[in-house]
């Protein structure tokens, strides 16, 4: 590990006078190249740093233990009090800082919400859901776009897929995919009964072109006129886009906007960020120990969380992890659960690795 942390702040060091160079400052392309692979080992090298300040520190205050001066001795003794603990600390710390970086994380996200068990009410809590994950973008700075809409009589989806753009959406939402569970008295309940209503997340790394390549010859474009809201444009102008990909049964339609090239673009959008999650989720069920490295199965009926509105809390279960403040969750304040599932992941995927090491 050691060697490695070593060899990892060499290469910081090297990318830091590389970037400094004009010609390299010129050259945007090149420069940002370098920067995003400084990135993404600034958390280890960060850490190495302080573990070695540290680790200097300690050295000198057990050598200062050593002093003829009692009270010298006495003050090295409480600084070498203080030292060894942090230095403890750093060091599972630091392993998890050397874990792989998904290579998606810092990507933009296609996030879909589906309403599954429960009718009219699981419609109505797919848009809560919706809005929840848009008002968590927009305190991260990040936009929020829908892609695809189906209203339901009541004013919630059935379905709705949005595009959230920002650095690092995906490794912040990855773990939401999953089924969402909601405990409440619906407002077609005349009796004042609790019910049980479900909806699916799905959050989809964002594919560029390079990454999944789609034959022409494997899909089929078929042109239509939009239904819903829309005005006159609905009824003169074909601008809704439905594509059908024949190897993997995959059907997109799009059709919220009123151009057909804009509908156009998002559905490749979406077609090519469920062509990669498919192809990834290929890779994950012939790598066992990959899989096992995952949050729950990945499987996006799993139930992940319930949302109970009675006893205003919101239990991950997954993790065990229940918090009772429920309107701030749905308000976009998911950073606590996210915080955890993600530190429970990182800590799997260390004891993983670390028993791999010792085999």
């Amino acid at each position: 590990m050691w060697e490695r942390l070593e060899a990892l702040e060499q290469r910081y060091n090297e990318l830091a006078e590389q970037m400094a160079r004009p010609e390299i400052a010129a050259d945007f392309a090149r420069y940002q190249q370098l920067a995003k692979e400084q990135a993404a080992i600034e958390r280890p090298v960060e850490l190495y740093r302080r573990y070695k300040a540290l680790q200097a520190a300690l050295e000198s205050a057990r050598a200062a233990a050593r002093d003829s001066d009692p009270d010298i001795r006495a003050l090295a003794q409480e600084e070498i009090a203080t030292l060894e603990p942090q230095l403890e600390e750093l060091v599972p710390q630091l392993r998890l800082a050397l874990l792989p970086r998904d290579p998606n994380d810092e990507k933009d996200v296609i996030l879909e919400i589906r309403a599954a068990e429960g009718g009219e009410e699981a419609a109505l809590f797919a848009a809560e859901l919706f809005r929840m994950y848009s008002r968590y973008a927009e305190r991260h700075g990040w936009k929020t776009e829908i892609l695809s809409a189906t209203p339901s009589d009541m004013g919630g989806f059935k379905e709705v897929i949005a595009e959230i753009r920002g650095s690092g959406a995906y490794s912040r939402l990855k773990y939401e995919t999953g089924g969402h569970r909601v405990q409440r008295v619906p407002i077609t309940e005349a009796r004042g009964r609790i019910h049980t209503s479900l909806a699916t997340v799905a959050v989809l790394p964002e594919a560029e072109e390079a990454e999944i390549q789609i034959d022409p010859k494997d899909v089929r474009e078929d042109v239509f006129h939009s239904g819903g809201a829309g005005g006159q444009n609905v009824n003169k102008v074909a601008t809704a886009i439905r594509l059908t990909h024949f190897p993997s049964g995959i059907v997109v339609t799009c059709q919220d906007e009123r151009s057909q090239l804009q509908n156009r673009i998002k559905a490749w959008n979406i077609l090519r960020a469920r062509l990669l999650d498919l192809e990834q989720r290929k890779r994950e069920q012939e790598m066992s120990e990959m899989r096992r490295a995952q949050v729950g199965s990945g499987e996006r009926s799993e139930k992940i969380r319930t949302y109970n509105f009675p006893q205003d809390r919101v239990t991950d279960h997954r993790i065990g992890l229940t918090v009772h403040n429920l309107p701030a969750i749905l308000d976009g304040e998911l950073d606590e659960l996210i915080d955890a599932v993600t530190l429970w992941d990182q800590q799997r995927r260390f004891e993983e690795a670390e028993a791999r090491a010792a085999r």
